[in-house]
């Protein structure tokens, strides 16, 4: 593969031990049909960038269809639970959650009809119109995401040290 890709190596003169240029500056082929060493990498590079993309785009759709889904089985739950709180706070309330239902499913019936990159370029536009607005919404997710994260990890901490009899010590240490 190596001869059929690359030329070969001519750039040692065995006499001397000098470099030897091979072929002039600017030169991208000793002969015709084959590629020099930086054209190959910037194809192969372009066909990892491309694939890169496309993948990112495939997580990015089933994302939204997920997210989509979750709006919608929230939106659902706010429905029904509009009913007891008419019961329990009154009719006013309960119309309040319907609203807001309401509200959750326009923005999942609209999520569905756009695509990632259309979401991309209104994201982009938003944080150009609002940037302090959204350093605030990322600090906020990243807040919300760093405490999911950690109620996970200490929860599969004491699932571990429930079943480990050697962890009996009440700080944490196991016993010898």
């Amino acid at each position: 593969m190596a001869d059929e890709t690359f030329p070969k190596d001519q750039s040692m003169d065995p006499a001397t031990d000098a470099l030897v240029a091979t072929r002039p500056a600017g030169s991208t082929t000793d002969e015709p049909g084959k590629r020099s060493a930086g054209a190959f990498v910037r194809d192969e590079a372009g066909k990892l960038a491309g694939q890169a993309g496309d993948k990112a785009r495939s997580f990015a759709d089933t994302g939204k269809e997920k997210a989509t889904g979750a709006l919608d089985e929230f939106s659902n739950l706010m429905r029904d639970a509009a009913g007891t709180v008419d019961e329990k706070l009154g009719e006013q309330y309960g119309q309040y959650a319907r609203s807001a239902a309401d509200q959750i499913s326009g923005l999942a019936e609209s999520l569905r009809g756009k695509q990632v990159d259309d979401l991309l370029d209104d994201a982009r536009e938003f944080v150009e119109k609002s940037p302090a607005v959204a350093v605030g919404i990322a600090a906020g997710v990243g807040f919300v995401l760093a405490r999911l994260l950690k109620s996970g990890l200490d929860a599969a901490g004491d699932l571990a040290d429930k079943g480990d009899p050697n962890r009996s010590d009440p700080d944490d240490r196991p016993t010898a």
